[in-house]
C-alpha cells in the first residue's frame, strides 16, 4: 500500500511508436509477385462495368449540381457572400474534377472495365475535358509503371544526384525557397510536365506530351497522340467560344479555377507518392521491377481519399497490380500488407506537413558512405 492507502500500479509498457521515416528494406524481397497476388482475394481483380459507371455518374451529378448552384444562385447573392461562395465552389468542384481525372487514369490502366475500347473512350472524354492528352499520358504513364524507382528510366519525379543539381538549388534550400518551390509546383508543375517533361528523365531532344514524334512515344502510338492533341484543341476552342458568349471572368470562375485545383492536386498526390525520406532509388546495377514498384508510399488525405477514388492511399498495390479497380484496391492493400511486411510504406502525416518536410529533406539522392550497394541511393538535403 502506498501513501493515502492507494495501491501503486506499475505503468504499462509503451508500445513502440511506428516511425514512417524508417527506411524500407532495399535488398531483394523474400517474396515474389506471384506470392503477393495469391494473397489477394480473386474478386479484387474483377472489373464490373456497371459499378464503375456508378462512380462516374455520381461524380457527374455532383459536378452538375455545383455548376447549377454556382451559375444560378451566386449572381444574386448579396455582398459579401459571393466572396465566400465562389471559393467554396472552386474547392468542391476542383475535388470532383480531380475525381474525374482519377477515373480517367484508371481507364488508362484498363481498370474501369473489361473492354479496352470503352476504357479508352471514357478516359479520353474525361481527360480531354481537363485539358490532359489522354493517350499521351497513358503511354508515358505506362513507362513510369514499367520503370518505377529507376534513376535512368523512370518517367516522373526522378530525383537528381547531388552533382546534377543546378546552381540555384542552394538558394531554394531555406523556408522562403521552399515556399516558392511549392507555389511553382502546385500552379505550373502539371502543364510544365506535359509541355517540357519537367521532373522526367533526360532525353536527346525535347520530350513533350503534345509532340507525336517526341522520344516518349513509339511509331505505333503516334496516331493516338494526334487524337489526344485534337481533343485538347477542341476543348480549347470550346472555351474560346464560351469566352465570347459568357466572358473571360465567367469561364475562369466556372472552369478555370477548379482546373487549377486539379493541377495542384495532381502534382501534390504524385509527388508525395514517390518522394519520401524512407524510399530508395536504384541505378541500373541494382534496379529490378519489384523493388522499384515497392519504392512508393501510401498517404492519407482524410475524406478526400474517397472523393479521389482512393488514388491516394492504395498506390503501392496500384503499382503492383494496376488493373485492380479502385473499389477493390483498399481490400487488396490490406491483403498484401502482411506479405510485404517492412517493404510496405504508409505515412499518415498530414499532407501539408508532408509536402513541406519532403521538399526540405528530399533534395537529392546519394548512396550511403561506405555502402557496398552503390546502386542504391537515398534522399539527402545537405548542400
Amino acid at each position: 500500500m502506498g501513501a493515502g492507502g492507494r495501491t501503486s500500479v506499475p505503468p504499462s509498457p509503451k508500445k513502440p511508436e511506428f516511425n514512417p521515416l524508417k527506411r524500407v528494406p532495399c535488398s531483394k524481397p523474400p517474396f515474389t509477385l506471384c506470392q503477393i497476388k495469391k494473397a489477394i482475394p480473386p474478386h479484387c481483380f474483377k472489373r464490373f462495368v456497371l459499378r464503375s459507371f456508378s462512380y462516374l455518374i455520381y461524380d457527374l451529378l455532383l459536378a452538375s449540381l455545383f455548376y447549377y448552384v454556382a451559375t444560378n444562385y451566386f449572381p444574386s447573392l448579396p455582398q459579401p457572400l459571393p466572396y465566400v461562395a465562389w471559393p467554396l465552389y472552386w474547392a468542391m468542384q476542383g475535388c470532383i474534377f480531380t475525381a474525374f481525372w482519377a477515373l480517367a487514369h484508371e481507364c488508362g490502366h484498363q481498370a474501369f472495365s473489361d473492354y479496352q475500347w470503352l476504357d479508352d473512350t471514357i478516359g479520353f472524354i474525361l481527360h480531354t475535358f481537363l485539358l490532359t492528352p489522354y493517350f499521351s499520358l497513358k503511354y508515358s504513364h505506362r513507362r513510369h509503371h514499367s520503370n518505377t524507382g529507376s534513376l535512368e528510366r523512370d518517367e516522373v519525379f526522378v530525383p537528381k544526384k547531388k552533382s546534377a543539381l543546378k546552381w540555384w538549388a542552394k538558394h531554394f534550400n531555406n523556408p522562403l525557397g521552399r515556399f516558392l518551390e511549392i507555389s511553382i509546383q502546385l500552379t505550373l508543375g502539371w502543364p510544365l510536365y506535359l509541355l517540357f517533361n519537367i521532373t522526367g528523365p533526360p532525353y536527346d531532344r525535347l520530350a513533350c506530351h503534345y509532340d507525336p514524334y517526341g522520344p516518349i512515344f513509339s511509331d505505333r502510338q503516334r496516331l493516338q497522340i494526334y487524337v489526344s492533341d485534337a481533343g485538347v484543341l477542341a476543348v480549347n476552342y470550346a472555351l474560346y467560344l464560351l469566352v465570347l458568349a459568357k466572358g473571360v471572368g465567367w469561364v475562369i470562375s466556372v472552369y478555370g479555377v477548379p482546373l487549377l485545383v486539379v493541377n495542384a492536386f495532381l502534382v501534390m498526390i504524385t509527388y508525395l507518392q514517390h518522394t519520401h525520406p524512407s524510399l530508395p532509388h536504384y541505378e541500373s546495377s541494382e534496379w529490378d521491377w519489384l523493388r522499384g514498384a515497392l519504392s512508393t508510399v501510401d498517404r492519407d488525405y482524410g475524406i478526400l481519399n474517397k472523393v479521389f477514388h482512393d488514388i491516394t492511399r492504395v498506390h503501392v498495390a496500384h503499382h503492383l497490380f494496376p488493373t485492380i479497380p479502385h473499389y477493390h484496391a483498399m481490400e487488396a492493400t490490406k491483403a498484401i500488407k502482411p506479405i510485404l511486411g517492412e517493404y510496405y510504406q504508409f505515412d499518415g502525416t498530414p499532407v501539408y506537413k508532408a509536402m513541406w518536410r519532403e521538399l526540405k529533406e528530399c533534395v537529392y539522392v546519394e548512396p550511403d558512405a561506405g555502402d557496398n550497394d552503390k546502386g542504391v541511393l537515398w534522399f539527402r538535403n545537405k548542400l
